[in-house]
């Protein structure tokens, strides 16, 4: 059999949050910023994101995360999130899974008891810490970019469950975050398909209904995912990201918990120095701290840190051949939902 094309992977996941890291064999993304490279694949050829996201490679709940040599000069690495929509700029649990990729295989020397990392992503330059004992990464902190709300309680239209409210907020991507009891429904695993289909309905609503654009970043001008958001008593916050073409988060989430942190923060909840618990539908949590006040553009924002912990469970490599019948890959409703 003959291997001489083929693409070498990692198998990491994030608190159940599957994140792959692309190690060896992808091609040269052309472009200057890592911004560049990601809208290149966005705007022209994306067949290796559909490639390695589809079926019969992947399957829907699972993000790909392309390692590149960084266009930054202080950074030690960069990567590209591909999901089975398009590529993203920023993923928190992606991140924690490429930071102990890097350093677990090697590919940036580990310091115990912590080794800083540098990433350059699309949205920005990640510094992110880790604690290392025994070769191992036992967590991850990332000071994620500026983080900012674009409107609080936004009305939304809609024509199942009336006129509900959204925050929309910067994390890294954008958001609309709603709180889940608007929509009838808990963050709880038994309802994790009626969950990604409301989130995937209220996406496509806000895209007739809400503009945004970042102020800084080109290319960055659409609602990635909506958030649902609930409370603990314990006073964690309790998410449930969902993502095309429906599916929902399995981590809590590192860039919504950042852009939920900004809304806490413009609401006066929340302040320099303070975090939250952030826990997911099945449990696992990040720590997401406001570490600092500044601004984008206009905006009043924040320093977000979000902090985890992410696994190495295997090896994989893809084999690329002419002759496949699915370079493309594809999507079934019975697994990835109405929206495939």
């Amino acid at each position: 059999m003959n291997w001489e094309h083929s693409l070498d992977l990692l198998q990491v996941h994030c608190q159940g949050e599957i994140g792959k890291v692309i190690v060896g064999g992808a091609p040269e993304i052309p472009g200057a910023t890592l911004l560049d490279k990601m809208n290149r694949i966005n705007a022209g050829d994306d067949r290796l994101r559909r490639f390695v996201t589809s079926e019969p490679r992947a399957h829907v709940a699972m993000s790909v995360n392309l390692l590149v040599p960084p266009c930054r000069p202080e950074a030690d690495a960069g990567f590209i999130v591909l999901q089975a929509d398009r590529a993203h700029p920023m993923s928190g649990s992606n991140c924690i899974c490429v930071v102990t990729a890097l350093l677990e295989t090697g590919r940036v020397p580990m310091v115990e008891p912590e080794t800083t990392v540098r990433i350059d992503t699309p949205a920005g330059l990640i510094v992110a810490r880790a604690r290392c004992v025994d070769g191992r990464c036992l967590s991850v902190s990332l000071d994620n970019v500026d983080c900012f709300v674009e409107t609080l309680d936004m009305a939304v239209e809609t024509p199942r469950w009336g006129r509900i409210t959204a925050d929309i907020a910067f994390g890294g991507v954008y958001y609309a975050i709603i709180d889940v009891e608007q929509v009838g429904l808990a963050i709880a695993p038994p309802q994790a398909r009626d969950l990604a289909e409301a989130g995937i309905a209220l996406k496509a609503l806000l895209a007739r209904q809400v503009r945004v654009s970042h102020p800084t970043l080109p290319g960055l001008d659409e609602i990635a995912y909506v958030m649902f958001r609930g409370r603990e008593p314990d006073g964690a916050v309790r998410t449930c990201t969902t993502l095309r073409p429906g599916r929902v988060d399995r981590s809590p989430c590192g860039t919504g918990s950042s852009a939920n942190l900004a809304t806490l923060h413009a609401r006066g909840r929340i302040r320099a120095g303070e975090g939250r618990r952030s826990r997911s539908i099945i449990g696992g949590e990040f720590l997401a701290e406001v570490v600092g006040e500044t601004t984008v553009g206009d905006r009043p924002a924040i320093l977000p840190r979000i902090t985890g912990q992410a696994w190495i469970y295997g090896r994989e490599q893809l084999r690329l051949d002419d002759r496949d019948p699915f370079p493309d890959g594809f999507a079934l409703s019975d697994s990835w939902g109405s929206q495939a």
